[in-house]
């Protein structure tokens, strides 16, 4: 699982997007009104593409595009953004406006940025800090589990979970096993997170069962978060699986459980 500092290498998953965002781009002519396009990633692995529509009017930009076409298949929140410029431009980050837009309407998504390194995928809040957000946006929420945990979160026998530097919000959520597209999204429900410094950790705040170790787990903690500081607040959620006859998650993604 991604840990949320950036920067973070794209998992198979995330390059899949980023190829098709790179792909399209090259695919565009000479038409100054298309310039660029964009890809985006939902929690059922589809992948949506757009293009821009340039107007001296404000035409939208590729991402807001792809946000709408996505919007059209029903594809529930989204999960990974990339966009490119024509004549081998390669990746270009989103203007602001897409930016407030995105983290509005989609608080849980990774946007691929070009480095010096190459592609790296960033946390939509972290590429628009202090930020105003708009209250009204309804957007569905996305927790985000390695694939190794699959069965232990969809058996019960995983009810909590500790993380570092995450947007965490308690109502209805997605959940989501990333780069595995055997894993299908599960409907779930944040219901609580409480803060506590790594110090103040104990068995029972980390749920441990009996002859668990606070000392292994944060050592663990530190390997998946390695920028994590020796003081740092870390979140223990607890959350649930709900349970299939609930409905499905969003059209093509049936929650199972």
């Amino acid at each position: 699982m991604h840990g949320m500092l950036v920067p973070m290498e794209p998992l198979n998953t995330e390059r899949r997007v980023i190829e098709a965002a790179e792909t399209l781009a090259l695919s565009l002519g000479n038409n100054p009104n298309h310039t660029v396009a964009a890809a985006a990633m939902d929690t059922n692995g589809r992948i949506h593409t757009a293009v821009n529509v340039y107007h001296f009017t404000g035409g939208p930009c590729a991402e807001l595009v792809t946000l709408g076409v996505a919007a059209t298949a029903e594809a529930g929140p989204l999960v990974a953004m990339a966009a490119a410029g024509d004549g081998g431009r390669g990746l270009i980050p989103p203007c602001g406006r897409c930016r407030q837009v995105m983290l509005d309407l989609h608080p849980d998504l990774l946007v691929a940025v070009q480095t010096e390194t190459g592609p790296q995928m960033r946390p939509i809040a972290k590429l628009l800090s202090d930020t105003y957000f708009f209250p009204d946006a309804q957007a569905e929420r996305v927790f985000r589990f390695n694939r190794r945990y699959y069965d232990a979160v969809v058996s019960g026998r995983k009810t909590s979970s500790v993380r570092w530097d995450e947007q965490i919000a308690v109502g209805p959520a997605i959940f989501y096993f990333e780069d595995d597209a055997e894993c299908a999204p599960l409907r779930g429900e944040i219901l609580e997170a409480k803060r506590y410094q790594i110090d103040d950790l104990t068995p029972e705040r980390l749920r441990l069962p009996e002859g668990g170790s606070v000392e292994g787990y944060i050592e663990g903690l530190r390997q998946h978060y390695p920028l994590m500081p020796v003081d740092a607040f870390v979140d223990v959620v607890d959350f649930r699986v709900v349970p299939s006859d609930s409905g499905p998650v969003h059209e093509g993604q049936m929650a199972t459980a």
